[in-house]
């Protein structure tokens, strides 16, 4: 047996949208979704010890008010990101609460990575679903496929096509589009 297949199934990226990458969106997004919600209320549970400690330090004007912008950012994007609704918009402002965070480790701390991880993790995730959205299955694309029947049917059509030809072809298969 060669290692060669092998080696080939394991380092090929996925460029499909197919039902195994869908599902693993949809559940990061979920899970970065219900893990977020808990910041929010930690800083509408004490929001002027809050805006003190975190908003104050970096210099931001209005800190009680900014304070309150990023409870509430989380508290409203965290379950529209778990849902997939309005997802890009919930993500793009989670992701500034994490620049901002951001910020602030590295004004206190500097560079250190124990400070900066979570908050430049939790940063990527959600640029990552900023600029891709929240996938095929999200409430995103319920709604798109019921706004635009004709494109999206015909997109995700096409998409499990070409995905079925592709498997076809690495078996040996002929399959004609």
């Amino acid at each position: 047996m060669s290692i060669i297949p092998l080696l080939t199934a394991v380092l090929k990226p996925n460029f499909a949208p197919n039902f195994l990458s869908q599902t693993s969106l949809a559940v990061l997004r979920a899970i970065l979704g219900i893990m977020i919600i808990h910041n929010g209320l930690d800083k509408l549970g004490n929001i002027e010890s809050f805006a003190q400690a975190y908003v104050e330090v970096i210099g931001l004007p209005f800190p009680i008010f900014f304070s309150y912008i990023a409870a509430f950012t989380e508290l409203i994007g965290a379950p529209l990101l778990a849902l997939g609704l309005l997802t890009r918009p919930a993500a793009f402002g989670l992701f500034s609460t994490m620049c901002v965070a951001i910020y602030h480790h590295i004004l206190v701390a500097g560079f250190s990575i124990p400070y900066l991880e979570l908050s430049a993790v939790y940063a990527a995730c959600f640029l990552f679903f900023t600029i891709n959205g929240g996938g095929l299955f999200s409430t995103d694309a319920l709604i798109v496929d019921r706004l635009d029947i004709n494109a999206f049917s015909a997109q995700a059509k096409r998409i499990m096509r070409l995905e079925s030809s592709y498997e076809a072809v690495s078996v040996g298969e002929k399959v004609s589009l």
